[in-house]
Protein backbone atom coordinates (compact mmCIF):
# COMPACT_ATOMS: atom_id res chain seq x y z
CA UNK A 1 0.00 0.00 0.00
CA UNK A 2 1.46 3.35 -0.75
CA UNK A 3 0.79 6.83 0.78
CA UNK A 4 -1.93 7.56 -0.34
CA UNK A 5 -3.59 4.22 0.53
CA UNK A 6 -2.30 4.57 3.92
CA UNK A 7 -4.06 7.63 4.26
CA UNK A 8 -7.35 6.70 3.19
CA UNK A 9 -7.18 3.75 5.20
CA UNK A 10 -6.62 5.11 8.37
CA UNK A 11 -9.27 8.00 7.89
CA UNK A 12 -11.63 6.10 6.05
CA UNK A 13 -11.99 3.02 8.73
CA UNK A 14 -11.13 5.61 11.80
CA UNK A 15 -14.23 7.80 10.68
CA UNK A 16 -15.77 4.67 10.90
CA UNK A 17 -15.20 3.79 14.17
CA UNK A 18 -15.91 7.11 15.36
CA UNK A 19 -19.10 6.35 14.51
CA UNK A 20 -19.45 2.77 15.15
CA UNK A 21 -19.23 0.77 12.60
CA UNK A 22 -17.09 -1.92 11.59
CA UNK A 23 -16.40 -2.26 7.87
CA UNK A 24 -15.70 -6.63 8.92
CA UNK A 25 -18.74 -7.58 9.82
CA UNK A 26 -20.86 -9.45 7.23
CA UNK A 27 -23.85 -7.67 8.25
CA UNK A 28 -25.26 -4.37 7.84
CA UNK A 29 -26.65 -4.34 11.60
CA UNK A 30 -23.01 -3.90 12.29
CA UNK A 31 -21.45 -2.29 9.00
CA UNK A 32 -21.91 1.87 8.69
CA UNK A 33 -19.65 4.52 6.83
CA UNK A 34 -17.42 2.41 5.62
CA UNK A 35 -19.26 -0.01 3.03
CA UNK A 36 -16.01 -2.41 1.71
CA UNK A 37 -12.41 -3.48 2.41
CA UNK A 38 -11.49 -6.04 -0.08
CA UNK A 39 -8.00 -5.12 -1.08
CA UNK A 40 -6.52 -7.84 1.00
CA UNK A 41 -4.19 -5.53 2.65
CA UNK A 42 -3.81 -5.43 6.22
CA UNK A 43 -6.09 -3.47 8.42
CA UNK A 44 -4.70 -0.01 9.47
CA UNK A 45 -4.49 1.39 12.92
CA UNK A 46 -7.66 2.79 13.06
CA UNK A 47 -9.18 -0.40 13.24
CA UNK A 48 -6.65 -2.58 15.16
CA UNK A 49 -5.62 0.02 17.86
CA UNK A 50 -7.07 -1.34 21.42
CA UNK A 51 -9.34 1.33 22.37
CA UNK A 52 -11.57 0.53 18.19
CA UNK A 53 -13.27 -1.83 20.03
CA UNK A 54 -14.85 -0.66 22.60
CA UNK A 55 -16.02 2.55 20.41
CA UNK A 56 -17.75 -0.06 17.58
CA UNK A 57 -18.91 -2.27 20.53
CA UNK A 58 -20.82 0.86 21.97
CA UNK A 59 -21.72 2.23 18.52
CA UNK A 60 -19.40 5.41 19.09
CA UNK A 61 -20.70 8.94 18.52
CA UNK A 62 -23.74 7.87 17.08
CA UNK A 63 -24.54 5.19 20.13
CA UNK A 64 -27.33 6.08 22.28
CA UNK A 65 -24.84 6.36 25.14
CA UNK A 66 -21.53 7.96 24.39
CA UNK A 67 -18.51 6.08 26.22
CA UNK A 68 -16.55 9.25 25.97
CA UNK A 69 -13.45 8.02 27.98
CA UNK A 70 -13.00 5.72 25.28
CA UNK A 71 -13.47 8.06 22.24
CA UNK A 72 -11.09 10.26 23.99
CA UNK A 73 -8.78 7.64 24.10
CA UNK A 74 -9.34 6.40 20.63
CA UNK A 75 -9.07 9.58 19.35
CA UNK A 76 -5.61 10.03 20.98
CA UNK A 77 -4.34 6.11 19.51
CA UNK A 78 -5.38 7.60 16.06
CA UNK A 79 -4.93 11.04 14.52
CA UNK A 80 -7.92 11.13 11.96
CA UNK A 81 -7.52 14.81 11.29
CA UNK A 82 -3.86 14.19 9.95
CA UNK A 83 -5.00 11.43 7.61
CA UNK A 84 -7.29 13.47 6.48
CA UNK A 85 -4.78 16.59 5.73
CA UNK A 86 -2.78 13.71 3.95
CA UNK A 87 -5.48 12.73 1.68
CA UNK A 88 -5.67 16.16 0.78
CA UNK A 89 -1.87 16.79 0.43
CA UNK A 90 -1.90 14.04 -1.63
CA UNK A 91 -4.62 14.55 -4.08
CA UNK A 92 -2.62 17.80 -4.91
CA UNK A 93 0.17 16.05 -5.47
CA UNK A 94 -1.48 13.41 -7.54
CA UNK A 95 -3.62 16.19 -9.85
CA UNK A 96 -5.99 14.96 -12.46
CA UNK A 97 -9.17 12.94 -12.08
CA UNK A 98 -8.09 11.13 -9.05
CA UNK A 99 -6.46 13.91 -7.37
CA UNK A 100 -10.16 15.58 -7.53
CA UNK A 101 -11.83 12.41 -6.30
CA UNK A 102 -9.50 11.98 -3.40
CA UNK A 103 -9.60 15.48 -2.51
CA UNK A 104 -13.59 15.30 -2.57
CA UNK A 105 -13.26 12.44 -0.53
CA UNK A 106 -11.62 14.76 1.82
CA UNK A 107 -13.98 17.19 1.74
CA UNK A 108 -16.56 14.82 2.78
CA UNK A 109 -14.74 13.16 5.88
CA UNK A 110 -13.80 16.63 6.79
CA UNK A 111 -17.45 17.35 7.53
CA UNK A 112 -18.14 13.61 9.29
CA UNK A 113 -15.38 14.30 11.46
CA UNK A 114 -16.75 17.97 12.19
CA UNK A 115 -20.43 16.45 12.84
CA UNK A 116 -18.59 14.14 15.02
CA UNK A 117 -17.15 16.95 17.05
CA UNK A 118 -20.53 19.06 17.20
CA UNK A 119 -22.63 15.40 19.31
CA UNK A 120 -18.98 15.40 21.20
CA UNK A 121 -19.43 19.42 21.99
CA UNK A 122 -15.78 19.96 20.67
CA UNK A 123 -16.75 21.89 17.78
CA UNK A 124 -19.82 24.21 16.77
CA UNK A 125 -22.97 22.98 14.84
CA UNK A 126 -22.15 21.88 11.17
CA UNK A 127 -24.28 23.76 9.43
CA UNK A 128 -26.87 21.97 7.03
CA UNK A 129 -26.50 23.23 3.67
CA UNK A 130 -22.86 22.41 4.42
CA UNK A 131 -23.57 18.68 4.89
CA UNK A 132 -25.31 18.77 1.75
CA UNK A 133 -22.90 20.08 -0.39
CA UNK A 134 -20.39 17.69 1.18
CA UNK A 135 -22.05 14.63 0.23
CA UNK A 136 -23.88 15.80 -3.34
CA UNK A 137 -22.21 18.35 -4.45
CA UNK A 138 -25.01 20.98 -4.15
CA UNK A 139 -26.86 22.75 -1.88
CA UNK A 140 -30.37 21.42 -0.25
CA UNK A 141 -34.18 22.02 -1.75
CA UNK A 142 -37.36 20.32 -1.83
CA UNK A 143 -38.32 17.10 -3.31
CA UNK A 144 -40.99 18.13 -5.85
CA UNK A 145 -43.28 14.87 -6.30
CA UNK A 146 -45.67 16.36 -8.56
CA UNK A 147 -44.90 15.04 -11.88
CA UNK A 148 -44.48 11.53 -10.66
CA UNK A 149 -47.43 12.05 -8.60
CA UNK A 150 -50.00 12.37 -11.41
CA UNK A 151 -47.92 9.85 -13.62
CA UNK A 152 -48.46 7.33 -11.01
CA UNK A 153 -52.72 8.48 -10.85
CA UNK A 154 -52.68 8.01 -14.71
CA UNK A 155 -51.41 4.83 -14.67
CA UNK A 156 -53.40 3.65 -10.97
CA UNK A 157 -56.93 4.62 -12.90
CA UNK A 158 -55.85 2.92 -15.87
CA UNK A 159 -54.95 -0.01 -14.30
CA UNK A 160 -58.49 -0.33 -12.32
CA UNK A 161 -57.73 1.67 -9.06
CA UNK A 162 -59.61 5.04 -9.31
CA UNK A 163 -58.23 7.99 -7.55
CA UNK A 164 -61.21 9.65 -7.70
CA UNK A 165 -62.89 6.75 -4.72
CA UNK A 166 -62.46 7.11 -0.91
CA UNK A 167 -58.92 7.20 0.25
CA UNK A 168 -58.05 9.19 -3.00
CA UNK A 169 -54.42 8.56 -4.64
CA UNK A 170 -52.99 7.34 -1.67
CA UNK A 171 -55.59 4.70 -1.51
CA UNK A 172 -55.69 3.38 -4.66
CA UNK A 173 -51.31 3.16 -4.50
CA UNK A 174 -52.17 0.97 -0.67
CA UNK A 175 -55.06 -1.40 -2.90
CA UNK A 176 -52.31 -1.55 -5.86
CA UNK A 177 -49.92 -2.61 -3.12
CA UNK A 178 -52.08 -5.27 -1.13
CA UNK A 179 -52.96 -7.12 -4.53
CA UNK A 180 -49.11 -7.45 -5.46
CA UNK A 181 -46.87 -7.92 -1.99
CA UNK A 182 -43.78 -9.55 -2.04
CA UNK A 183 -43.82 -12.63 0.22
CA UNK A 184 -40.66 -12.47 2.61
CA UNK A 185 -40.84 -15.93 3.23
CA UNK A 186 -40.22 -16.52 0.32
CA UNK A 187 -37.59 -14.07 -0.42
CA UNK A 188 -34.52 -15.92 -1.68
CA UNK A 189 -36.35 -18.01 -4.29
CA UNK A 190 -38.02 -14.75 -5.15
CA UNK A 191 -34.43 -12.31 -5.09
CA UNK A 192 -32.91 -15.45 -7.25
CA UNK A 193 -35.46 -15.73 -9.82
CA UNK A 194 -35.59 -11.54 -9.95
CA UNK A 195 -31.47 -12.04 -10.15
CA UNK A 196 -31.43 -14.03 -13.11
CA UNK A 197 -34.41 -11.83 -14.99
CA UNK A 198 -31.81 -8.52 -14.43
CA UNK A 199 -28.47 -10.81 -15.23
CA UNK A 200 -29.83 -11.66 -18.41
CA UNK A 201 -30.82 -8.42 -19.45
CA UNK A 202 -27.82 -6.19 -18.31
CA UNK A 203 -25.87 -8.83 -20.10
CA UNK A 204 -27.90 -7.90 -23.56
CA UNK A 205 -28.01 -4.24 -22.41
CA UNK A 206 -25.04 -2.71 -20.15
CA UNK A 207 -22.49 -5.21 -21.03
CA UNK A 208 -21.63 -4.91 -24.41
CA UNK A 209 -21.04 -0.84 -23.98
CA UNK A 210 -18.52 -1.72 -21.42
CA UNK A 211 -14.51 -3.22 -21.83
CA UNK A 212 -14.47 -6.36 -22.43
CA UNK A 213 -12.18 -7.31 -19.94
CA UNK A 214 -15.73 -7.02 -17.24
CA UNK A 215 -17.95 -9.50 -19.04
CA UNK A 216 -16.91 -12.50 -17.24
CA UNK A 217 -17.23 -10.72 -13.47
CA UNK A 218 -20.09 -12.26 -11.83
CA UNK A 219 -22.31 -9.27 -11.26
CA UNK A 220 -24.52 -11.18 -9.37
CA UNK A 221 -22.89 -12.91 -6.48
CA UNK A 222 -24.96 -12.57 -3.95
CA UNK A 223 -27.36 -14.15 -1.28
CA UNK A 224 -30.64 -12.65 0.29
CA UNK A 225 -31.19 -12.88 3.65
CA UNK A 226 -34.49 -11.71 5.23
CA UNK A 227 -33.89 -10.36 8.60
CA UNK A 228 -35.89 -8.77 12.12
CA UNK A 229 -36.64 -5.69 13.56
CA UNK A 230 -34.01 -4.23 11.46
CA UNK A 231 -33.62 0.17 11.24
CA UNK A 232 -32.87 -0.58 7.85
CA UNK A 233 -35.25 -1.86 5.32
CA UNK A 234 -32.16 -3.66 3.58
CA UNK A 235 -28.31 -3.50 3.35
CA UNK A 236 -25.99 -4.47 0.36
CA UNK A 237 -23.15 -6.12 2.34
CA UNK A 238 -20.35 -6.61 -0.30
CA UNK A 239 -18.00 -8.55 0.92
CA UNK A 240 -15.26 -9.15 -1.87
CA UNK A 241 -12.73 -11.49 0.46
CA UNK A 242 -13.33 -15.24 -0.70
CA UNK A 243 -10.73 -16.60 -3.44
CA UNK A 244 -10.91 -18.65 -5.59
CA UNK A 245 -8.27 -21.09 -5.81
CA UNK A 246 -6.11 -19.33 -8.94
CA UNK A 247 -6.59 -16.63 -5.75
CA UNK A 248 -9.12 -14.22 -8.03
CA UNK A 249 -12.24 -12.76 -5.86
CA UNK A 250 -15.00 -14.35 -6.12
CA UNK A 251 -16.83 -10.85 -5.64
CA UNK A 252 -19.39 -12.46 -3.21
CA UNK A 253 -21.94 -10.06 -1.39
CA UNK A 254 -25.27 -10.27 0.69
CA UNK A 255 -28.46 -8.58 1.00
CA UNK A 256 -30.13 -8.42 4.38
CA UNK A 257 -33.97 -7.57 3.30
CA UNK A 258 -35.97 -6.59 6.64
CA UNK A 259 -38.77 -9.46 6.59
CA UNK A 260 -41.33 -6.55 7.88
CA UNK A 261 -41.05 -4.53 5.02
CA UNK A 262 -43.80 -3.55 2.63
CA UNK A 263 -43.33 -3.87 -0.88
CA UNK A 264 -45.30 -4.86 -3.96
CA UNK A 265 -43.47 -7.06 -6.62
CA UNK A 266 -43.27 -4.10 -8.69
CA UNK A 267 -41.07 -2.08 -6.04
CA UNK A 268 -38.97 -5.50 -5.77
CA UNK A 269 -38.25 -5.78 -9.28
CA UNK A 270 -36.40 -1.86 -8.88
CA UNK A 271 -35.04 -2.93 -5.34
CA UNK A 272 -33.35 -5.74 -7.25
CA UNK A 273 -31.80 -4.02 -10.41
CA UNK A 274 -30.84 -1.33 -7.38
CA UNK A 275 -28.99 -2.97 -4.86
CA UNK A 276 -28.01 -6.26 -7.26
CA UNK A 277 -27.38 -6.02 -11.25
CA UNK A 278 -26.96 -3.64 -12.96
CA UNK A 279 -26.75 -1.38 -9.37
CA UNK A 280 -24.75 -1.51 -6.38
CA UNK A 281 -23.23 -5.05 -6.64
CA UNK A 282 -22.07 -5.01 -10.15
CA UNK A 283 -20.39 -1.57 -9.33
CA UNK A 284 -18.68 -3.22 -6.26
CA UNK A 285 -17.67 -6.34 -8.40
CA UNK A 286 -15.99 -3.70 -11.13
CA UNK A 287 -14.47 -1.14 -9.23
CA UNK A 288 -12.44 -4.71 -7.05
CA UNK A 289 -11.81 -6.53 -10.70
CA UNK A 290 -10.23 -2.94 -12.08
CA UNK A 291 -8.13 -2.65 -8.60
CA UNK A 292 -7.07 -6.29 -9.24
CA UNK A 293 -6.23 -5.33 -12.79
CA UNK A 294 -4.12 -2.13 -11.53
CA UNK A 295 -6.87 0.24 -13.31
CA UNK A 296 -8.17 1.98 -9.99
CA UNK A 297 -6.19 2.98 -7.03
CA UNK A 298 -6.69 1.44 -3.31
CA UNK A 299 -9.44 4.26 -2.93
CA UNK A 300 -11.79 1.86 -4.78
CA UNK A 301 -11.33 -0.64 -2.46
CA UNK A 302 -12.82 1.35 0.65
CA UNK A 303 -15.81 2.56 -0.72
CA UNK A 304 -17.77 4.86 1.70
CA UNK A 305 -21.04 6.27 2.32
CA UNK A 306 -21.91 9.43 2.90
CA UNK A 307 -19.63 11.01 0.37
CA UNK A 308 -20.05 12.43 -3.70
CA UNK A 309 -18.86 9.02 -4.51
CA UNK A 310 -21.63 7.33 -2.99
CA UNK A 311 -24.25 9.90 -4.25
CA UNK A 312 -23.09 8.63 -7.50
CA UNK A 313 -23.14 5.30 -6.83
CA UNK A 314 -27.27 5.71 -5.47
CA UNK A 315 -27.83 7.18 -9.03
CA UNK A 316 -26.17 4.64 -10.70
CA UNK A 317 -28.50 2.18 -8.45
CA UNK A 318 -31.87 4.07 -9.36
CA UNK A 319 -31.03 4.45 -12.88
CA UNK A 320 -30.56 -0.07 -12.62
CA UNK A 321 -33.38 -0.74 -14.02
CA UNK A 322 -33.57 1.79 -17.11
CA UNK A 323 -29.82 0.71 -17.92
CA UNK A 324 -30.86 -3.29 -17.60
CA UNK A 325 -34.01 -2.53 -19.97
CA UNK A 326 -31.81 -0.11 -22.54
CA UNK A 327 -34.02 2.74 -22.06
CA UNK A 328 -33.69 6.43 -20.94
CA UNK A 329 -37.22 7.46 -19.42
CA UNK A 330 -39.39 5.34 -17.01
CA UNK A 331 -42.29 5.39 -19.40
CA UNK A 332 -40.54 3.76 -21.88
CA UNK A 333 -40.08 0.47 -20.09
CA UNK A 334 -42.12 -2.70 -21.48
CA UNK A 335 -44.43 -2.86 -18.26
CA UNK A 336 -47.11 -0.40 -16.97
CA UNK A 337 -47.07 -2.16 -13.73
CA UNK A 338 -43.34 -2.11 -13.31
CA UNK A 339 -43.42 1.38 -14.29
CA UNK A 340 -45.58 2.20 -11.29
CA UNK A 341 -43.05 0.04 -8.84
CA UNK A 342 -40.09 2.34 -10.08
CA UNK A 343 -42.20 5.50 -9.68
CA UNK A 344 -42.76 4.52 -6.62
CA UNK A 345 -39.48 3.57 -5.42
CA UNK A 346 -38.50 7.13 -7.14
CA UNK A 347 -41.03 8.86 -4.61
CA UNK A 348 -39.80 6.97 -1.70
CA UNK A 349 -35.94 8.58 -2.72
CA UNK A 350 -37.99 11.72 -3.50
CA UNK A 351 -39.32 11.36 0.44
CA UNK A 352 -35.75 10.75 1.67
CA UNK A 353 -34.83 13.86 0.69
CA UNK A 354 -38.12 15.63 1.92
CA UNK A 355 -37.17 14.11 5.12
CA UNK A 356 -33.80 15.39 5.11
CA UNK A 357 -34.87 18.75 4.32
CA UNK A 358 -37.70 19.16 6.86
CA UNK A 359 -36.25 17.82 9.60
CA UNK A 360 -32.96 19.66 9.45
CA UNK A 361 -33.61 22.46 7.43
CA UNK A 362 -37.04 23.72 8.44
CA UNK A 363 -37.00 21.86 12.00
CA UNK A 364 -40.35 20.01 11.81
CA UNK A 365 -41.45 17.31 14.19
CA UNK A 366 -41.28 13.91 13.23
CA UNK A 367 -45.47 13.48 13.46
CA UNK A 368 -45.61 15.64 10.70
CA UNK A 369 -42.79 14.59 8.34
CA UNK A 370 -44.20 10.86 8.64
CA UNK A 371 -47.64 12.48 7.80
CA UNK A 372 -46.18 14.48 4.64
CA UNK A 373 -43.95 11.28 3.47
CA UNK A 374 -47.21 9.14 3.37
CA UNK A 375 -49.75 11.71 1.86
CA UNK A 376 -47.26 13.25 -0.53
CA UNK A 377 -44.66 10.63 -1.59
CA UNK A 378 -46.98 7.66 -1.19
CA UNK A 379 -44.99 5.62 0.72
CA UNK A 380 -46.04 2.99 3.29
CA UNK A 381 -46.18 3.93 6.56
CA UNK A 382 -43.65 1.27 7.96
CA UNK A 383 -41.59 3.71 5.26
CA UNK A 384 -43.15 6.86 6.52
CA UNK A 385 -42.30 6.09 10.13
CA UNK A 386 -38.30 4.87 9.44
CA UNK A 387 -38.14 7.63 7.52
CA UNK A 388 -39.07 10.40 9.21
CA UNK A 389 -37.64 8.75 12.29
CA UNK A 390 -34.05 6.23 12.88
CA UNK A 391 -33.16 7.82 9.13
CA UNK A 392 -34.25 11.39 9.14
CA UNK A 393 -33.21 11.89 12.66
CA UNK A 394 -29.93 10.40 12.75
CA UNK A 395 -27.26 12.92 13.30
CA UNK A 396 -25.05 12.04 10.07
CA UNK A 397 -26.84 10.14 7.81
CA UNK A 398 -30.56 12.42 8.00
CA UNK A 399 -27.86 15.23 7.02
CA UNK A 400 -25.68 13.64 4.72
CA UNK A 401 -27.26 10.47 3.19
CA UNK A 402 -30.89 11.13 2.75
CA UNK A 403 -30.80 13.68 0.23
CA UNK A 404 -27.58 11.89 -1.97
CA UNK A 405 -30.07 9.05 -3.53
CA UNK A 406 -32.57 11.95 -5.48
CA UNK A 407 -29.49 14.13 -6.28
CA UNK A 408 -27.54 11.09 -7.93
CA UNK A 409 -30.41 9.90 -9.50
CA UNK A 410 -31.21 13.12 -11.54
CA UNK A 411 -27.51 13.24 -12.48
CA UNK A 412 -26.72 10.11 -13.69
CA UNK A 413 -30.65 10.70 -15.57
CA UNK A 414 -29.15 13.70 -17.17
CA UNK A 415 -25.77 11.85 -18.03
CA UNK A 416 -27.44 9.28 -19.93
CA UNK A 417 -29.79 11.75 -21.88
CA UNK A 418 -26.81 13.34 -22.99
CA UNK A 419 -24.04 10.86 -23.57
CA UNK A 420 -24.21 7.09 -25.60
CA UNK A 421 -24.23 4.26 -23.57
CA UNK A 422 -20.72 3.45 -24.92
CA UNK A 423 -19.57 6.51 -22.97
CA UNK A 424 -21.44 7.35 -19.96
CA UNK A 425 -21.81 3.39 -18.80
CA UNK A 426 -17.83 3.38 -18.78
CA UNK A 427 -17.67 6.06 -17.26
CA UNK A 428 -20.57 5.99 -14.22
CA UNK A 429 -18.74 1.92 -13.71
CA UNK A 430 -15.20 3.87 -13.02
CA UNK A 431 -13.87 2.48 -16.14
CA UNK A 432 -12.20 5.84 -16.83
CA UNK A 433 -10.86 5.98 -13.70
CA UNK A 434 -12.66 6.54 -9.92
CA UNK A 435 -14.95 9.06 -10.02
CA UNK A 436 -18.06 10.46 -8.28
CA UNK A 437 -20.94 13.08 -8.53
CA UNK A 438 -18.93 15.70 -9.27
CA UNK A 439 -15.92 13.91 -11.12
CA UNK A 440 -17.84 11.56 -13.92
CA UNK A 441 -18.27 15.00 -16.06
CA UNK A 442 -14.96 15.72 -15.74
CA UNK A 443 -14.01 11.55 -17.00
CA UNK A 444 -16.52 12.16 -19.72
CA UNK A 445 -14.57 15.11 -21.14
CA UNK A 446 -11.27 13.30 -21.12
CA UNK A 447 -12.20 9.79 -22.12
Amino acid sequence: MDQVGRYVADAVLGIDTLWGGDVMCPSGTGRFIADSWFSDEPLPAAYTTPTAARVRETGGVGGKTVDRAAVETYLKEVDLPAAITGIRKEAETIGGLRGHYLAGLADCLTTMWDLAMEILGKGPAVPYVRCVESSTGRPPEPSKPEAKHDRVAELLNRAGYPTSHNGGLLGAVDSWRRERVTPMGSVRALGAAVIAYFDNLSAANVIPHLPKELAAVPRANIEFLPIKDAWFSGSMNYLGRARNADGSPKYEASYEINASLQISFPEFQQLVSHEVVPGHVTTFAYLQNLYVRGMAGFEATVLTMNTRAATLFEGLANNAILMAHGVTEVDQLPDEDMQIGVLLALLQDDAKNQSSYLTWGEGKPQAEIAKILRNDFLVSEERADKLSGAWGQHPLLGRMYLPAYRAGTEKVAALRRSFPPERVLPAIYGCYGMVDINTVEEALRTA
